[in-house]
């Protein structure tokens, strides 16, 4: 581990005691560090402060009083959900005490080398297939980040004999300052957690962070076929590495009669690839250019693209049920997700979908419905996206109370070689408390169809 000595005796507050934040009080106070943590939520029932009490770590609960900062803080350690708008995060800026995220921990003290991924969309699915790409090279491969273990608790323990996988936000990149990974991934830049950044060029200067810090030794990989991406892009000096489904560039990764390709070397041929979707053929082209950057072998990439059916929630193949295909693609939580979704399969397709009532219109989504024969819809928007199918000319039109429900349904409308596809284009919350449980609930009717 390098660098502990650059925390100890340091005062560092952390706001927020959710999973990366209790993990970096933990670590921190191990370095020698002096953590006073805060969580608005109440004390009463908070094991996690409890638990960092009882090592002697001070926590502040039940508010987000400034007095905290008037105790020489070093810096102040967020967590990623808080916004810059918060009072407490909005007072440390301006008394100029230094906000990180604890990636920027992570970084510091990485003994490995680290491979970043960001994007709108396609973060989880790409970091997966790289750290899947990795088994059997050189380095052990580590899964980090939004996915798998806190990132700054996976670096502590790394060697020089790893090398991290991390799928990271925009909000955790906002909290960085000297992050820098030997290879980043910048998938796409869509409109989205505007909320949060207010603007999409806050937004994309967020996601570009990815790649400030790194140099002419470092790589970046980047999507082509993404002209925000591409123009964020000029600004890093790391070794430009791009990819396109569009176009044959010799320096990334390309399609070249129907056989993908990494700098002229031949990977796989389409048609030997599982995981379906224009979309998650973007996602491949950057896992293995971020693999064959890393080491891995093309016997190793041609064996998990020829069996890697996604990522669990992400257009996940569920199974075959008398000649219909069954996908479960809960985390569709937008009109985004869902278009991409869509593209991937040409005709007969039965969706599912509905949700919470974010006040949007489907109206984005009616050019994408020209694939879909039948529509079955549940929610709090189910009338909203019958609205859009009637305006997309989709004959049969079903309402369900709920996704287990919304199975046996869109199964009597289907016949032999038809795609039933769960792709709300809508959050989950209206009905359950995550889209993970959304997707198992579709899973489960799947299955008791058998």
């Amino acid at each position: 581990m390098k660098n502990k000595e650059f925390f100890t005796g340091k005062n560092i507050l952390i706001v927020g005691l959710a999973k990366s934040g209790f993990a970096a009080a933990k670590l921190l106070h191990s370095f020698g560090a002096h953590v006073t943590v805060n969580d608005r939520q109440p004390r009463e029932g908070n094991a996690e402060a409890e638990m960092l009490e009882q090592i002697g770590i001070s926590v502040e609960c039940g508010g987000h009083p400034f007095s905290l900062l008037d105790d020489d803080i070093d810096f102040l350690v967020k967590n990623p959900g808080i916004p810059y708008e918060n009072p407490l995060i909005a007072e440390a800026v301006k008394r100029k005490i230094p906000v990180y995220t604890e990636v920027e921990i992570a970084g510091l003290i990485s003994e490995a080398s680290i491979i970043a991924i960001t994007g709108s969309n396609g973060k989880t699915t790409t970091t997966t297939l790289i750290g899947e790409m990795l088994k059997n090279s050189a380095k052990t491969p580590v899964v980090a980040g939004n996915i798998g273990t806190v990132f700054s608790e996976v670096a502590a323990k790394s060697t020089s004999d790893d090398i991290l996988v991390a799928e990271l936000s925009s909000f955790q990149l906002m909290g960085t300052e000297k992050f820098k990974p030997q290879i980043s991934v910048f998938l796409n830049l869509f409109e989205a957690h505007l909320d949060y950044h207010g603007s999409v060029d806050e937004y994309g200067k967020a996601k570009a962070k990815i790649t400030e810090n790194q140099d002419k030794d470092d790589y970046v990989i980047y999507n082509a076929d993404d002209e925000r991406v591409t123009e964020l892009m000029k600004h890093s000096k790391a070794k430009h590495i791009p990819f396109s489904v569009k176009r044959q560039l010799k320096e990334g990764a390309y399609i070249q009669e129907s056989t993908l390709y990494f700098q002229d070397r031949k990977i796989i041929e389409l048609k030997d690839i599982v995981l379906p979707g224009e979309h998650n053929l973007s996602n491949i082209m950057a896992a293995v250019a971020a693999s064959m950057l890393a080491g891995a072998s093309t016997e190793q990439i041609g064996k998990v693209l020829t069996t890697f059916a996604g990522v669990t929630h992400r257009l996940q193949y569920v199974c075959e049920v008398e000649g219909r295909r069954f996908y479960n693609d809960s985390k569709a939580t937008n009109i985004l997700a869902t278009k991409a979704a869509l593209s991937a399969f040409e005709k007969n397709v039965i969706l599912l979908a509905g949700g919470l009532d974010r006040g949007n219109t489907f109206d984005d989504l009616i050019p994408s419905l020209k694939n879909v024969k039948v529509l079955v819809t549940f929610g709090q928007t189910a009338e909203k996206m019958a609205d859009a199918g009637r305006q997309a000319g989709i004959e049969t039109i079903k309402r369900a109370d709920n996704v287990e429900e919304a199975v046996p349904v869109a199964y009597s409308h289907s016949k032999d070689g038809d795609v039933i596809l769960l792709s709300p284009a809508c959050a989950s919350w209206d009905q359950y408390k995550t889209f993970e449980q959304r997707g198992d609930m579709f899973i489960n009717s799947v299955h008791k169809l058998k």
